[in-house]
């Protein structure tokens, strides 16, 4: 039996009956966790393969994706990256690569990637992917191949919710001004901007920046500065729901321990860090509002312990994503489907 419970609880939820929401036979139950509202469970009774299971039940899982954000496949024994793969192009199309990265990953076969490679005993805070651009994944899928000793799991939260409790001052206030994120790469600190663009090439960086609307600068040799607008909010292309999607509280200066930060601003000075967000007019952030914003998406954390062969299905924009600390090896790959990119 699975279980859900948010960040702050310590009893664990069971599973809710699933009544009428059992669609087959086959499956035990197919429901949301009573006191969650994410993600939807769909659990095998016995041995069916996925794959051929979501062909012909596609409809189903779309629609409750759009409902609950995030959907947890338990117990349909996918064994390996080349199924997962599958699974991923059978319901929501071709693969996307990892490209204009901001943390490190490594290939792991076709499009399939590592989960974000930081130190274990770092947390990730929830966020959307690619939320500091103006292009991302729609679909995110998570395949749990080896479940850490201790830890390791990776919390959701709905991005309406998130949208929904954020003070309203706070929200009007970083909707009215936008954001804009500053990163600056070749100076060993962060990504190299080659692996961060895929290429080697200037030329081929400079297009892209100028697709994508990135103001870009040269600085010496081989030391890039980008600077780029980007959204706040964002209104779901399917549901017309609004929701909070932005990396504001990840990229801005002051979540970095206070140690590092002092050491990096006093040694290469603000302007020269990896990475920082202001306000589009660029003006300061007020760290207290990333401190209100911060707390918010703590709240609404929803966490469950992984069991190997888990698969997670997660809207990119109705849900965001994190990494708890981890004790032990721990496996997750990830594949990132259905581009969207801001509408103008």
């Amino acid at each position: 039996m699975s279980y859900v419970q948010s960040q702050s609880s310590k009893a664990p939820s069971p599973l809710r009956s699933a009544g009428a929401l059992q669609i087959s036979p086959e499956l035990i139950r197919a429901g949301c966790m009573s006191g969650a509202t994410l993600p939807f469970v769909i659990e095998a009774n016995n041995v069916i393969d996925l794959i051929e299971w979501s062909k012909t039940n596609r409809s189903f899982i779309e629609t409750e994706l759009l409902k609950a954000g995030a959907i947890l496949f338990r117990n349909f024994r996918l064994m390996t990256v080349d199924e997962f793969e599958r699974l991923v192009e059978t319901v929501s199309g071709p693969l996307l690569d990892y490209s204009y990265r901001s943390t490190p990953r490594t290939r792991v076969s076709g499009k399939i990637y590592t989960s974000t490679e930081y130190p274990p005993h770092q947390s990730i805070p929830l966020h959307n992917e690619n939320a500091y651009s103006r292009s991302w994944p729609m679909h995110l899928w998570f395949f749990s191949i080896q479940v850490a000793a201790e830890g390791g799991e990776t919390p959701i939260a709905d991005s309406r919710k998130i949208y929904l409790n954020i003070p309203a001052e706070i929200r009007e206030r970083f909707e009215r001004k936008g954001l804009m994120y500053v990163r600056n790469y070749g100076s060993g600190l962060d990504l190299p901007w080659q692996e961060v663009f895929q290429t080697a090439s200037k030329a081929e960086v400079e297009e892209f920046c100028r697709d994508a609307e990135i103001e870009l600068e040269w600085i010496g040799e081989d030391q890039l500065r980008t600077r780029q607008q980007c959204q706040v909010t964002e209104r779901h292309p399917r549901t017309g729901e609004t929701v909070w999607f932005n990396q504001a509280h990840l990229f801005h200066v002051s979540r970095l321990p206070a140690e590092v930060r002092d050491y990096l601003i006093s040694t290469y000075g603000e302007e020269n860090l990896p990475r920082n967000v202001y306000h589009a007019d660029g003006s300061a952030i007020d760290p207290a509002m990333l401190d209100e914003i911060s707390a918010v998406y703590d709240r609404n954390s929803v966490v469950f312990p992984w069991q190997e062969g888990d698969v997670m299905l997660v809207d990119n924009m109705l849900a965001s994503h994190g990494r708890k600390p981890f004790r032990g090896k721990r496996r997750v790959v990830v594949g990132m489907a259905e581009p969207n990119q801001q509408r103008n």
